[in-house]
Order: structure tokens, then sequence, then C-alpha cells
């Protein structure tokens, strides 16, 4: 008898293991990556559909902190800073929660954007920015909740939500601009102390050209307003593979002085170490 028992036991749970059905969840999930200018924009979210029912002053109450989806919270991921309500946020997450109201909406972004809906507790300090934004009527039902990103420029972008005859816009600027004046710039303006210094650091572990690597090596040192004592290690090493024991003395010195300065220990041997190599006095 315990045997038929403990076999039925064994097939019942082999049973409930291999019966596990999948079925569509009622609100699908959505991602949608979009690049604007230079920025990722990254939009997660969860689209409950009318279904019948009336949705705003109806099932999303007017004048409540609203999800802005379903599931866990609405977020947006931006790669870079952007400017939403007059103020900058900086790269990285954000949930996005609304206020509907008959003729507006407020649109929050918040950052924490690790809740499961609505925050148990909703902290003010919280709140990035916060946009009220008028409502456009649609002409039709928007049957499932939708976010788009309309009207793409390089510089901006509006973040759009619809759904049953509604549809809010919300502004997003980007810094395309500036990033790519700031690059145009400083490519016009040539190398930099850190392009040459990096430059001069691969020849010289690369057994290339170093009387180019001297060249470059120098020229970081020169353009820097205070080069530190690593410049200088790699000036005494670059000077001492091209034969010039007198540079590369004088260029470890100033690196043992201001890793001395510094505190660094691991600096301050190496330089000791090369200087009594190269028999200096």
């Amino acid at each position: 008898m315990k045997k038929l028992i403990l076999l039925f036991f064994g097939l019942t749970l082999t049973f409930n293991a291999n019966s596990q059905i999948k079925t569509p969840q009622p609100s699908t999930s959505q991602k949608i990556v979009q690049t604007v200018g230079l920025t990722e924009v990254v939009l997660e979210y969860s689209r409950p559909s009318m279904r019948g029912r009336t949705i705003f002053g109806g099932l999303v109450p007017y004048n409540e902190i609203w999800r802005t989806g379903a599931n866990a919270n609405t977020k947006i991921t931006f790669s870079d800073a952007v400017t939403i309500g007059g103020k900058e946020l900086k790269a990285g997450s954000y949930a996005i929660y609304t206020k509907p109201n008959a003729q507006s909406w407020e649109v929050y972004f918040y950052s924490d954007s690790n809740n499961w809906g609505n925050p148990q507790e909703w902290d003010e300090t919280k709140v990035a920015t916060v946009v009220k934004t008028n409502i456009f009527p649609m002409p039709m039902k928007i049957e499932t909740l939708t976010m788009t990103f309309d009207d793409i420029s390089n510089d901006s972008a509006n973040l759009g939500i619809l759904w049953e005859n509604v549809y809010v816009a919300v502004p997003i600027k980007f810094n395309t601009d500036e990033t790519v004046s700031a690059s145009i710039e400083s490519t016009m303006n040539g190398p930099s102390a850190g392009d040459y210094y990096t430059s001069a650091v691969y020849y010289l572990n690369s057994d290339k050209d170093i009387e180019k690597a001297k060249n470059w090596i120098d020229k970081a040192i020169k353009m820097s307003d205070k080069p530190a004592f690593w410049y200088y290690r790699q000036q005494s090493l670059i000077y001492s593979k091209s034969g010039d024991k007198k540079g590369a003395i004088k260029a470890a010195k100033e690196s043992l002085r201001l890793a001395t300065e510094a505190e660094n220990d691991d600096y301050v041997a190496l330089n000791n170490k090369s200087l009594k190599e190269w028999g200096a006095k």
C-alpha cells in the first residue's frame, strides 16, 4: 500500500512539473531604444488595454499619482544628461509617474526607478523634475497604452503618452549641439596633452619610433599646467631608451620630487632605482 501511495505521489509531482502552462500577460511589456542626437534613450513600460473600461477619471482616477502603465514602474534611461522642465537630469534611469486631470497632466521623473508600481512612500526629494502638459484630444480611441518619441531633432524630442482619447507630450532637450561643438573645438585645436602622453607611452612600450615618442612626451609636459610625476617618469624612460641619459636623469629627479610630495612610495622607489641604474649623482 505504501509503495502505491509513493508511486502515486511521484507521478503527481512529475505531472505537475511537466504541466506548467505559459499564458500571455494581460499587459504586455515594451522596450524602445531611441537615439536623439548623440544620446541613447531607453524606455521600458507595460501596456494595459481599455477592454471596454473608462480609463481617465475611471480606472485611472484624476488628481492621483499613476504608475503610467502596469506592473513595474515605467522607466526611462538616458546615456547623457538632458533637460526636462527647465531642470538638468543627470545620465541614468528615472521612473515616470503621472497625475492625470481632465484638462492637463503632471508628469514626474522620479530618481528611484526600482518600484513595483507607485512607491510605498512618495519622497519629494526624489522628484528630479515635474512637467505640466496640456491634453490633446485624439479623434479616435487608442485601445492600448502607447508611449512614443515624437518630433525628433538633433537637440530635442517629445515623449508622447497616448491612451483612450488622450495624447500628452513632454518636451526633452538634449545637449547635442554643445557636445558636438566642444568636440569640434577640441579637434580643431589639435591633440591635447593627454593625447600626446598616451601616444608617447604607446610608442615606448611598442618599440616604435623613440624620437617621435620623445617629441610627444615633451609636448605633453609643455602643454600641462602642472605635469604629474607619472608624466616625468615616462619622459625619463623615453629619454633613457633614446640614449639621452642626462635628460633621463633630469626627468627622473623631477618625477622623484613630485612623487615624494604626493607621498607615492611606488613611484619614489621606481625613480630611485632608475637613478641608481643610470649613475645619477
